[in-house]
């Protein structure tokens, strides 16, 4: 089974997104510890990982070379209320795979389930820009309803 690590401090957040990846394929481990994140990239156990703009302390610019020289093949989902052109430019040069606005409703959490989804089918040196929809660099695949 996939492993999917979700990194934030705001604890709501953190249950909303694992709550909603709970009843998939992949085993999902939520903290808030750079101690728990750098052990898991470290083993290279978490090839995808949902990270909020700051958690035990850091902010995720500070982090994110870090995790990235751990294992070049980890794929970093930014989730983050920053819409800053200026600072999510700097967020995708230290080499974040998508920028998402936090989840608060269901397109939100079916954007989140797709861009996760990709991620794990495409290579970690693809850099999505959040203008580019997520189909068309994944397969497209059936929504439940539409079995």
């Amino acid at each position: 089974m996939q492993i999917l690590l979700i990194a934030d401090r705001d604890e709501e957040t953190r249950k909303r997104i694992a709550g909603f990846f709970n009843e998939s394929e992949y085993s999902v481990i939520a903290t808030d510890s750079v101690d728990v994140v750098l052990h898991d990239v470290l083993k290279k156990d978490a090839r995808v990982i949902l990270l909020g703009s700051e958690f035990d302390g850091l902010s995720a610019i500070k982090i994110i070379p870090l995790l990235k020289k751990c294992n070049q093949n980890l794929t970093i989902i930014l989730i983050s209320n920053e819409e800053s052109p200026a600072i999510i430019r700097r967020f995708r040069r230290e080499g974040i795979f998508y920028h998402a606005l936090k989840p608060v409703n269901s397109d939100d959490q079916e954007e989140l389930r797709q861009v996760v989804q990709c991620a794990f089918d495409n290579s970690s040196d693809k850099i999505i820009s959040q203008k580019t929809p997520v189909g068309r660099l994944c397969k497209e695949r059936p929504t439940p309803e539409a079995g």
